[in-house]
């Protein structure tokens, strides 16, 4: 059945979609799910809302509703001039640092840029977390995380001053970011726990992550040990539209669904 066909009202089986008990604009999500599924492929654009509703016959509120829950959940990307889009495939995204070389192929597409880094004392939140006095020195390493080119996290990496005492005072930015991770690197950190956490994206984040601040987002903080201490502390902000939380032998792992198309030696 074409989409040109299919009708609310047909997937029913009691006539008219006032018979549904759920509400008007999750059953036109379901439908609209299986249509893309049979209908569509990646990258493709859907027809105008003014078709949608009409070969749908539903309103254009409950039309959106069912549109902005689909985008929500990462299975549709609207571009402005070019219109809705079925996205991509989700692609595995480990949350750890640690990869295989055949994984590390498999994620080549994945990156790390590096925002800014700062030092500066701590505050009291920040002081409690790393087991600090409120005040105490801390280099906290900003970097954004994409997948093709999207940005799927924003991260906040903490780490005390007197845990690096042989950092070379360096001026700029990215030197420094990238001398902190080096040092880190070097201490050898040999022990991690991870918690995630369900929250919404502050304004500086929801910057970085080109979504509204008060977005959903999937909140993973990961503390490093190095020599049975606790030597820094990452913050990294996952997008909910594009990732989702998953658990296997390996532990715990982000999947990201790409907003472009994605080739087939990439999916895990």
């Amino acid at each position: 059945m074409g989409l040109s066909s299919l009708r609310v009202e047909d997937t029913v089986g009691q006539g008219t979609l006032a018979a549904v008990a759920e509400p008007k604009y999750w059953h036109l999500r379901t439908v609209l799910l299986r249509t893309m599924d049979t209908e569509f492929s990646t990258g493709q654009v859907l027809p105008n809302e003014r078709e949608l509703s009409a070969r749908f016959g539903v309103a254009r509120a409950t039309l959106r509703q069912a549109l902005d829950q689909l985008e929500l959940e990462g299975r549709l990307v609207r571009r402005r001039g070019i219109g809705t889009l079925v996205a991509a495939p989700r692609v595995g995204i480990p949350v750890g640092g640690r990869q295989s070389g055949r994984a590390a192929a498999a994620h080549a597409a994945q990156e790390w840029k590096v925002v800014d880094c700062t030092t500066g004392p701590a505050t009291a939140a920040l002081a409690r977390t790393l087991g600090l006095a409120e005040g105490d020195q801390v280099h906290t390493v900003r970097r954004l995380r994409t997948v093709q080119g999207v940005a799927v996290a924003a991260e906040s990496l903490h780490v005390p001053s007197a845990a690096l005492p042989h950092l070379a005072v360096v001026v700029d930015g990215g030197d420094r970011a990238r001398g902190v991770l080096r040092q880190l690197e070097r201490l050898g950190v040999d022990g991690e726990s991870r918690s995630v956490e369900l929250g919404v994206a502050e304004a500086a984040e929801a910057a970085l992550l080109e979504r509204p601040p008060g977005t959903p987002v999937l909140v993973v903080t990961t503390q490093y040990a190095a020599a049975g201490r606790l030597a820094a502390v990452a913050v990294s902000t996952y997008r909910a539209d594009t990732c989702k939380l998953t658990f296997g032998e390996s532990g715990a792992a982000v999947q990201v669904a790409s907003t472009v198309p994605v080739s087939a030696a990439a999916v895990s």
